[in-house]
C-alpha cells in the first residue's frame, strides 16, 4: 500500500518545515504543490525552499520551469503522477506539501476532462475582457451556466473576480456549447495511493503575524530587485500574482514602495484567508496547531499507516 503525506494550509504557516522534518523521519522525498514555487526566475517572493533545506530532503517541481511556458494544472497533474510512481518504487511512503488547493485536489481527486478550445475563440475571450472588462466575463458565465455561476457567487465568490479563471469557464461554454459545469465530476478517478491529510492552522492574529514578518524578510533578501528583473514582462500569466503585482505598480510609478509593501501584506492576508477556506473543505484532514511538535504528527501518521 503506498501513502501519499499531504500537508496543507494558508502561506508562512510553517508546511516546509513539518514537511522535511517528516521526509526526513520517513526517509522519502517531498513533491511541492505550489504553483507559484513552479518558475525558476521567481524565488524570493515565492518563498522557495533554501538549498539547505532542499538538501535535507529531495524537492521535486521546485524552480522547474520558466514564466515564459505554459504550465497547466493537467501538466502538474499528469507529471506528478509519473514522479510518484518512480518514487513509490522506492519508498511506500511520500510527501506532498503546497499551498494551491486546486492542485492539490487535481492530484488527489482527478482533474476534469474538457474539451479542446479552438485558440481563435481563447483569443476572442481574451481581447473581449481586456476591452469590456471583468463584468463581460460575470454577464457571460451567467447566461451560459447560471447554476455555476449561483454556486460560485454563493460557496467561492472570489473566484468571480479571478480573471484567468473566469475567461477558462466562459471559453469552454462558448467553445463546446455546453455549460462549463456539465464537465465536471464526470469521471470516477482512481489512485494507486492513500493520502494521509495533515492540515496546519493558527489562529488568525498569529498567521497575520507571520505574513507580515514573511514579506519584510523577501523584501531584506531582495524581492525588489528580483520584481526589477521580471519588469519587463510583467503581463506574463506567472506573474499575476501577490508580491509581484504589487511591486509591478511601484515600478511604474502607480503608488509609492510603502504602499505597494503594505499592499502586499494586505492580498497575502486575504490570500491566506481563501486558502483556508478551500483546505477546510478538504475531508478526512486531521488539523494541528502549526506549533505542534513534529513527533506527535508522526505518531498521528504511524496510526495511520497500521
Amino acid at each position: 500500500m503506498n501513502y501519499l503525506i499531504t500537508i496543507i494550509g494558508p502561506t508562512a504557516i510553517g508546511k516546509t518545515t513539518l514537511s522535511i522534518a517528516l521526509a526526513k523521519h520517513f526517509e522519502c522525498e517531498i513533491i511541492s504543490c505550489d504553483s507559484r514555487q513552479f518558475y525558476k526566475e521567481m524565488q524570493i517572493g515565492t518563498a522557495v525552499p533554501s538549498p539547505l533545506e532542499q538538501a535535507v530532503a529531495p524537492h521535486h517541481f521546485i524552480q522547474h520551469k520558466s514564466i515564459f511556458e505554459s504550465y497547466t494544472v493537467g501538466d502538474f497533474e499528469r507529471e506528478t503522477l509519473q514522479k510518484l510512481e518512480e518514487l513509490f518504487a522506492k519508498n511506500q511512503i511520500q510527501i506532498l506539501v503546497g499551498g494551491s488547493g486546486l492542485y492539490v485536489d487535481a492530484l488527489l481527486k482527478g482533474f476534469d476532462d474538457f474539451p479542446t478550445i479552438a485558440p481563435s475563440i481563447r483569443e476572442e475571450i481574451r481581447k473581449e475582457y481586456e476591452a469590456k472588462g471583468l463584468m463581460y466575463l460575470q454577464e457571460t458565465l451567467q447566461q451560459s451556466d447560471l447554476n455555476y455561476y449561483q454556486t460560485l457567487l454563493k460557496e467561492n465568490p472570489q473566484t468571480l473576480q479571478n480573471p484567468q479563471r473566469m475567461m477558462r469557464f466562459v471559453e469552454v461554454s462558448v467553445g463546446s456549447g455546453k455549460p462549463y459545469s456539465s464537465f465536471l465530476n464526470q469521471k470516477k478517478i482512481t489512485r494507486n495511493f492513500t493520502p494521509i491529510i495533515i492540515g496546519l492552522e493558527a489562529n488568525r492574529d498569529i498567521m497575520y503575524h507571520r505574513i507580515n514578518h514573511r514579506v519584510d524578510l523577501m523584501l531584506e533578501e531582495g524581492l525588489l530587485e528580483e520584481v526589477k528583473k521580471l519588469h519587463p514582462h510583467k503581463e506574463l500569466n506567472a506573474l499575476q500574482t501577490v508580491g509581484y503585482r504589487e511591486l509591478f505598480d511601484y515600478l511604474d510609478e502607480k503608488t509609492s514602495l510603502d504602499f505597494a509593501v503594505d499592499e502586499i501584506k494586505k492580498n497575502t492576508r486575504r490570500f491566506a484567508k481563501r486558502q483556508l477556506t478551500w483546505f477546510k473543505r478538504t475531508e478526512g484532514t486531521q488539523w494541528f496547531d502549526y506549533q505542534k511538535d513534529a513527533n506527535e504528527i508522526v505518531e498521528h501518521i504511524k496510526n495511520k499507516l497500521r
